[in-house]
């Protein structure tokens, strides 16, 4: 006799538990997904119309799921605004919200639907992971209703909130977070009143989770690693690139090995915003990613990764930044030092005019430090040593040391800083380090074509970013991208 279905979903669960507690690691998963986006307009759609739409985006999400679940995935990220897009006005986006309940409810909307109902899209989305018994993370809205006597409600009565939800392999709610950096252009939804600090235990480690821009500032991003200790962070985005230091791939890899954790980024596609870049990181780089400007197709990502990273032989041990470069001599400003713009912010460069050296520059209180020796410089390319130290004010507000290495866009200095993606410089070698105030600092390194660096670099106890051996690609950026929260 055949067991029943309920039996023997049951059966593959408690099989793939028993598989994950009795490994180290366990198989992730990301979808970037090229979302179907809603048609403009300044009146709400229908709810049924709402619905058709996020259906044709959760289409395509089921078939990743599926897919990764085939791979053997024990969890899968998708990205921020990965249902309906974001061609939204407040009122625009309120046929497309529902009301998620807090996870302590203990809900499974595939097995009870209408015990919060309607919840069309978390009945949907916890049946893709009950019937594929895989932990499913998606980005929706979450409303909730408010009333006068709440002095912060909004004048039609509701919140509304950019929101992740976690179902686990059984189909139940386990996590659910409201963004709280919301980007500038976010004008649909509201802030939490405060900044929320979401985990949740599985038999492959502790997770955390939080979105896109939240990942620039301490709540939530510092507070889950620092002070909760999660193994692994979840983060669906919806990610714009910009060079040279904050394209998602180059930026996601260097906050998982700064931060000494897991990364799961699932980001959106559409090449003409400039969004593309999901990837698995580690503590020790990135374990599989993808970046495609060229086509509009969505891409799934799998890769093994440690449990429990910071228990792992080859985890990082601790970095003193400012160790090695405040042991050398602090150097005059130089009469060829300039100042150029990197996405608003006025950097002090010096030229890198030898094939090989040693070069400082500084700003306030930082000193950047490189050594280097070029393979064979090409004559129509030109680099800097770069050192920014102050507040950046474009999108928000947040206080960066930055220490870099960069190929100009071209001879002329005055386009040191912005955007570059090709190179033909190769090095032999590079060390580069600064005076940092802040612990926190993510090691970045880019070649050309917008391509990582895995395996090629490491940075020392003493804050030194090194080449490990000679780098096989020409270099765009070397990078110490310093974050001081505590001057924000």
């Amino acid at each position: 006799m055949l067991p029943s279905q309920p039996l023997l979903r049951a059966v593959v669960f408690a099989l793939a538990v028993l598989q994950a507690a009795a490994s180290n690691t366990f198989i992730a998963a990301v979808y970037e997904h090229a979302v179907i986006l809603p048609d403009a307009t300044y009146k709400p759609v229908s709810p049924d119309d709402a619905l058709a739409l996020m259906n044709k985006n959760m289409d395509v999400l089921e078939g990743a799921i599926k897919e990764a679940a085939q791979q053997g995935a024990h969890i899968i990220v998708t990205p921020e605004d990965g249902i309906y897009g974001w061609r939204f006005t407040r009122e625009t986006i309120y046929p497309y919200l529902e009301d998620i309940p807090d996870p302590a409810v203990n809900w499974i909307p595939c097995t009870d639907p209408t015990r919060f109902a309607p919840a069309p899209v978390q009945e949907r989305l916890s049946c893709m992971a009950r019937n594929n018994s895989i932990y499913v993370v998606a980005n929706i809205g979450d409303k909730k209703p408010c009333n006068s006597s709440d002095p912060g409600c909004p004048s039609d009565g509701r919140y509304q909130y950019n929101t992740d939800v976690v179902f686990d392999s059984e189909g139940k709610l386990v996590a659910r977070y409201h963004k709280y950096n919301l980007f500038m252009s976010e004008a649909q939804f509201n802030y939490p009143k405060e900044p929320e600090a979401i985990t949740f235990e599985t038999p492959f480690g502790k997770f955390g989770i939080f979105t896109c821009f939240d990942i620039l500032f301490r709540e939530p991003a510092v507070v889950l690693v620092s002070e909760l200790q999660v193994d692994s962070v979840l983060f669906p985005t919806a990610w714009m690139n910009v060079l040279p230091f904050l394209t998602a791939v180059e930026f996601h890899s260097a906050w998982a090995m700064g931060m000494g954790v897991n990364l799961l980024s699932a980001n959106t596609h559409n090449i003409r915003l400039a969004m593309t870049g999901s990837g698995i990181y580690g503590p020790d780089g990135a374990r599989t990613y993808y970046y495609n400007m060229k086509t509009e197709d969505g891409h799934l990502l799998v890769a093994e990764l440690d449990s429990h990273p910071r228990l792992s032989p080859a985890s990082p041990t601790a970095v003193s930044w400012s160790s090695y470069a405040s042991s050398l001599k602090r150097f005059s400003p130089n009469l060829l030092d300039f100042k150029g713009l990197i996405f608003y912010d006025e950097f002090t460069f010096t030229e890198v005019t030898k094939p090989e050296g040693n070069l400082a520059v500084c700003q306030k209180d930082l000193c950047c430090h490189l050594g280097y020796k070029m393979a064979g410089k090409q004559e129509d390319e030109v680099y800097v040593l770069g050192a920014f130290d102050g507040l950046h004010v474009v999108e928000g507000q947040y206080y960066l040391q930055i220490c870099t290495l960069l190929k100009c866009k071209s001879t002329d200095l005055n386009t040191c800083g912005q955007p570059v993606e090709t190179a033909q410089t190769k090095f032999e070698m590079f060390s580069l380090s600064g005076t940092f105030g802040t612990n926190y600092v993510f090691p970045e390194v880019l070649y050309s074509g917008v391509q990582l660096a895995p395996g090629e670099f490491e940075v020392l106890n003493d804050g030194r970013l090194i080449s490990k051996a000679r780098p096989t690609k020409p270099v765009v950026t070397v990078t110490l991208f310093g974050r001081w929260y505590e001057k924000d």
